[in-house]
Protein backbone atom coordinates (compact mmCIF):
# COMPACT_ATOMS: atom_id res chain seq x y z
CA UNK A 1 0.00 0.00 0.00
CA UNK A 2 3.23 2.50 1.00
CA UNK A 3 4.41 1.64 -3.09
CA UNK A 4 0.93 2.75 -4.35
CA UNK A 5 0.26 5.76 -2.15
CA UNK A 6 3.82 6.91 -2.96
CA UNK A 7 2.92 6.13 -6.80
CA UNK A 8 -0.14 8.49 -6.27
CA UNK A 9 1.91 11.84 -4.40
CA UNK A 10 4.59 11.58 -7.40
CA UNK A 11 1.98 11.40 -10.12
CA UNK A 12 0.05 14.05 -8.03
CA UNK A 13 3.45 15.96 -7.93
CA UNK A 14 4.25 15.82 -11.48
CA UNK A 15 0.71 16.69 -12.94
CA UNK A 16 1.07 19.90 -10.81
CA UNK A 17 4.07 20.94 -12.30
CA UNK A 18 3.25 19.64 -15.80
CA UNK A 19 -0.36 22.02 -15.63
CA UNK A 20 0.78 24.75 -17.55
CA UNK A 21 1.79 22.68 -20.44
CA UNK A 22 -1.91 21.16 -20.31
CA UNK A 23 -0.07 17.33 -20.45
CA UNK A 24 -0.22 14.77 -17.47
CA UNK A 25 2.94 12.89 -16.46
CA UNK A 26 1.19 10.07 -18.10
CA UNK A 27 0.52 11.80 -20.98
CA UNK A 28 4.14 13.48 -21.56
CA UNK A 29 5.40 9.98 -21.08
CA UNK A 30 3.12 8.61 -23.73
CA UNK A 31 4.54 11.18 -26.25
CA UNK A 32 8.12 11.33 -24.99
CA UNK A 33 8.32 7.52 -26.35
CA UNK A 34 6.44 7.94 -29.46
CA UNK A 35 9.13 10.98 -29.99
CA UNK A 36 11.70 8.76 -29.25
CA UNK A 37 10.68 6.19 -31.70
CA UNK A 38 8.86 8.64 -34.62
CA UNK A 39 6.95 6.06 -35.37
CA UNK A 40 5.74 3.20 -33.56
CA UNK A 41 2.72 0.87 -34.01
CA UNK A 42 0.41 0.40 -31.25
CA UNK A 43 1.41 -2.99 -30.14
CA UNK A 44 5.21 -2.27 -29.71
CA UNK A 45 4.37 0.72 -27.88
CA UNK A 46 2.18 -0.91 -25.38
CA UNK A 47 5.04 -4.06 -24.69
CA UNK A 48 7.53 -0.87 -24.71
CA UNK A 49 5.72 0.44 -21.61
CA UNK A 50 4.18 -2.67 -20.53
CA UNK A 51 0.91 -1.98 -20.89
CA UNK A 52 -2.10 -3.27 -22.69
CA UNK A 53 -3.35 -2.55 -25.70
CA UNK A 54 -7.00 -1.57 -24.95
CA UNK A 55 -5.48 0.82 -22.07
CA UNK A 56 -3.59 1.92 -24.43
CA UNK A 57 -5.99 2.80 -27.13
CA UNK A 58 -8.02 4.53 -24.13
CA UNK A 59 -5.33 6.90 -23.61
CA UNK A 60 -4.16 7.68 -26.77
CA UNK A 61 -7.38 8.72 -27.82
CA UNK A 62 -7.61 12.29 -26.15
CA UNK A 63 -3.98 13.30 -27.40
CA UNK A 64 -5.20 11.67 -30.80
CA UNK A 65 -8.75 13.86 -30.54
CA UNK A 66 -6.41 17.23 -29.29
CA UNK A 67 -4.31 16.97 -32.91
CA UNK A 68 -0.91 15.88 -30.49
CA UNK A 69 -0.79 12.16 -32.28
CA UNK A 70 -1.42 10.68 -35.72
CA UNK A 71 -2.50 7.41 -35.88
CA UNK A 72 -2.79 5.83 -39.21
CA UNK A 73 -2.63 1.97 -40.36
CA UNK A 74 0.71 0.10 -40.52
CA UNK A 75 2.57 -1.91 -42.82
CA UNK A 76 -0.10 -4.37 -42.88
CA UNK A 77 -3.91 -3.93 -42.72
CA UNK A 78 -3.82 -5.10 -38.43
CA UNK A 79 -0.95 -2.68 -37.75
CA UNK A 80 -1.81 0.98 -36.55
CA UNK A 81 1.20 3.66 -36.44
CA UNK A 82 1.48 6.48 -34.13
CA UNK A 83 3.29 9.93 -34.97
CA UNK A 84 4.15 13.27 -33.31
CA UNK A 85 2.34 16.09 -35.12
CA UNK A 86 4.17 19.03 -34.62
CA UNK A 87 1.17 20.55 -32.64
CA UNK A 88 2.75 17.17 -30.14
CA UNK A 89 6.19 17.42 -30.85
CA UNK A 90 5.84 21.69 -29.18
CA UNK A 91 3.70 20.38 -26.42
CA UNK A 92 6.49 17.58 -25.67
CA UNK A 93 8.98 20.23 -25.41
CA UNK A 94 7.09 22.72 -23.29
CA UNK A 95 6.50 20.11 -21.01
CA UNK A 96 9.83 17.96 -20.75
CA UNK A 97 11.39 21.89 -19.70
CA UNK A 98 8.84 21.66 -16.90
CA UNK A 99 9.36 18.17 -16.15
CA UNK A 100 13.52 19.34 -15.68
CA UNK A 101 12.45 21.60 -13.32
CA UNK A 102 10.65 19.05 -11.29
CA UNK A 103 13.64 16.23 -11.70
CA UNK A 104 15.34 18.95 -9.75
CA UNK A 105 12.79 19.51 -6.97
CA UNK A 106 12.86 15.88 -6.64
CA UNK A 107 16.62 15.63 -6.13
CA UNK A 108 16.43 18.73 -3.97
CA UNK A 109 14.19 16.97 -1.92
CA UNK A 110 15.21 13.79 -1.51
CA UNK A 111 19.04 14.14 -1.98
CA UNK A 112 21.03 12.40 -4.64
CA UNK A 113 21.78 9.61 -2.31
CA UNK A 114 18.47 8.71 -1.96
CA UNK A 115 17.37 9.51 -5.02
CA UNK A 116 19.66 7.15 -6.92
CA UNK A 117 19.13 4.24 -4.40
CA UNK A 118 15.16 4.90 -5.05
CA UNK A 119 16.08 4.62 -8.68
CA UNK A 120 17.72 1.27 -7.90
CA UNK A 121 14.87 0.01 -6.37
CA UNK A 122 11.57 1.33 -8.49
CA UNK A 123 14.37 -0.84 -11.10
CA UNK A 124 14.25 -3.90 -9.08
CA UNK A 125 10.64 -3.81 -8.49
CA UNK A 126 9.93 -3.14 -12.35
CA UNK A 127 11.91 -6.46 -13.08
CA UNK A 128 9.06 -8.22 -10.88
CA UNK A 129 7.24 -8.80 -13.99
CA UNK A 130 9.37 -9.24 -17.15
Amino acid sequence: MNIRRASRAVTQFYDEVLQPSGLTIAQLGLLRHIELAEKITISALAKMIRIDRTTLNRNLKPMAEAGLIVINPGEDSRTREITLTEEGKVAVTNAWKLWGEAQVSLKEYLGEEDLTKLIQLLSKLEALVP
